[in-house]
This record gives structure tokens, C-alpha cells and sequence, in this order.
């Protein structure tokens, strides 16, 4: 196995049910993606949507001689973030800050129901805008606002070439918009207007397993996934309705 380019960002994708949770039968059902991000050198991470297993997670960081430092928020249901999921507890943030306080970054819109899902403070929260970027060692993460699966739903691009999408963007498909807070106008705006509009070499992370990959370059999904080619808004909730 080649060695890691000490200057490439560091980046897992784990998926709930197989690298962590393993004994969840939910999270295994669910099949979220959790992220790690960060800087190989200073050893510093980000997870993005930590949920189902806070210490597997933070286990899987530790062995790889990581420190996670910030975690970071795609939208607030607790599948990605933790609370009650029909009924069933879920760890995920307010386990996470329990054993390593953390700043938690999410949309500003979506702090209020950040805090009432999970039940962390609003000091807990720092709330971000599009444009916004933080930065972990010396990786560069930029905040997208792509309002439509939930009013503060946020895609992170990761040093120009990794799109984490949460449930914007699936691989083919894309998040659903018939859910309390969904808008399917918005989430047009969000995948034709700006997704659709970032580089082709540009791969796509989503926030589940529910493609035929678990990964795909940006540009490929462009001509293959029909929810980012709608050229109208009337097009796009045609689409929608079938």
C-alpha cells in the first residue's frame, strides 16, 4: 500500500453498520456516512455527522494517530447528529462534546433545531454562513448553504476536490424534500445553481449509501443523476411528482 502524500488532506469515510456500529441493527439499516477530515501533519480532524457510535468514531480517529478538534454539521436529524429516531436513542453529538469538548459548526439556520434534536447548548454552536471556511491545520473547509431537505442544510467542500454533501446529493439521487422543513424549490436552487455548478473533478461524498457507489466524480453525476439536470423549476418539481 503506497504511503499517504503527507501534504494530501487526511479523509475517511466511514459507514455506519460496517466500520463502526457494527452491532446496531439500525445503523446498519440506515447506512449513514460519517467523515473524518483534517491535516496529516499537525494531526488534527474534523468528523462531520457524528452519530450511532461516538467512542467506535472516535476510536477509528485515534488509531490512525488523529485528533479530532471540530465537528461539523450537515442538517440536524438525528440519524446525522444524534437524539430520537422514531422511538430509538442515538448517540451523536451530545455524546461526542461529553467526551471531547468541541466546537460543533452548523448553518445558522439550523442551530435551533440542532439544539432541541440533541440537547447541547447554543454555546456549544457556532453558527456559519455560506463562504464561510474553517480551517483544520492547514486544510481549507468551505461551508455551501444548500437549503431544501432542510432549511440549514450545508454541503462542506474540502480543499477544492471533496464535496461532503450530506443528504443534498445522493450518489444518483438525491435527499427528500416531502419532510417537515423540506422546500423541493429550494433544493432545486440547491443542486442546479450550485452543486451542479462546482468543478467536474470534483468527487461527491454523500451522507448515505443508497447508490451504486460510495463515492463518484462530480462531473459523471452531471450527466447521469437526473436530479441535477433539470433546466426549469417546472421541470424540476415534474421530476419531483412522479
Amino acid at each position: 500500500m503506497p504511503t499517504p502524500d503527507a501534504a494530501a488532506p487526511y479523509f475517511r469515510q466511514l459507514l455506519a453498520g460496517r466500520d463502526f456500529a457494527r452491532v446496531n441493527p439500525m445503523a446498519g439499516e440506515m447506512r449513514n456516512f460519517v467523515y473524518l477530515v483534517g491535516d496529516r501533519a499537525s494531526r488534527e480532524c474534523a468528523v462531520i455527522d457524528p452519530a450511532w457510535d461516538v467512542p467506535g468514531i472516535l476510536d477509528l480517529a485515534q488509531q490512525d494517530g488523529m485528533k479530532i478538534t471540530a465537528a461539523l454539521v450537515t442538517h440536524f436529524h438525528p440519524d446525522h447528529v444524534g437524539g430520537d429516531l422514531f422511538g430509538h436513542p442515538v448517540q451523536g453529538i451530545a455524546q461526542l462534546l461529553a467526551r471531547a469538548p468541541m466546537r460543533v459548526y452548523a448553518h445558522k439556520e439550523e442551530v435551533g433545531g440542532l439544539c432541541f434534536v440533541t440537547g447541547i447548548e447554543e454555546a456549544d454552536v457556532r453558527p456559519v454562513e455560506s463562504g464561510d471556511t474553517l480551517s483544520v491545520g492547514t486544510i481549507p473547509i468551505r461551508f455551501l448553504h444548500t437549503p431544501g431537505h432542510t432549511p440549514g442544510s450545508q454541503c462542506f467542500l474540502v480543499g477544492d476536490r471533496s464535496l461532503v454533501a450530506g443528504d443534498t446529493l445522493f450518489v444518483g439521487a438525491c435527499g427528500r424534500v416531502d419532510l417537515p422543513g423540506s422546500d423541493p424549490e429550494q433544493m432545486y436552487e440547491s443542486l442546479t445553481q450550485k452543486l451542479a455548478k462546482l468543478p467536474d473533478d470534483v468527487v461527491l461524498y454523500p451522507g448515505h449509501d443508497y447508490g451504486d457507489r460510495e463515492s463518484a466524480p462530480l462531473g459523471e453525476q452531471k450527466r447521469t443523476n437526473v436530479f441535477l439536470q433539470p433546466r426549469s423549476l417546472q421541470d424540476w418539481l415534474s421530476l419531483m411528482r412522479r
